[in-house]
């Protein structure tokens, strides 16, 4: 089964599923196409890039913008922001400065820095430093897993 068909409601190909990226991987990136970036992987195994259009990224809150839709976010390689928070069902109560969360969406834009267009949040503040100290490593092994 391929990972980007078409799909049979509106001819667009199906986004493949989310990578687990940091925000420096898409700092670094390179636009592959209109809507696809090639990523450096993590890790010493596999050195081809990826490309990836759809992340999984995970941080901290810095500041919600709920009049702009927007939240910043900062991980341990810098800071990303992510537009559409207001349409994201059961995101807002994790949004507060402070709260470990995890966000996957369709990259904007990479540079100068990383932007998302929101598609689902998830509070993971409890066990926060446990979650925040691997999860580089969760994104590696993923990255050094996938073809």
């Amino acid at each position: 089964m391929s990972g980007a068909r078409d799909s049979s409601n509106s001819g667009e190909k199906a986004r493949k599923p989310p990578v687990k990226v940091l925000s420096r991987q898409l700092r670094e990136a390179s636009l592959s196409a209109k809507t696809e970036y090639c990523i450096k992987r993590l890790g010493r195994g596999k050195s081809t890039p990826l490309v990836v259009s759809v992340v999984w990224m995970q941080g901290t809150v810095v500041e919600v913008q709920s009049d702009q839709n927007t939240v910043l976010l900062l991980d341990e390689t810098g800071n990303f922001l992510v537009n559409g928070i207001n349409s994201i069902p059961k995101g807002k109560p994790c949004l507060s400065p402070g709260k470990y969360v995890m966000i996957m969406g369709i990259i904007q834009s990479h540079s100068p820095e990383p932007v998302l267009r929101a598609v689902k949040m998830a509070d993971l503040s409890d066990n926060t430093a446990i979650r925040r100290r691997m999860w580089e490593y969760e994104a590696e092994d993923l990255q050094q897993t996938l073809p």
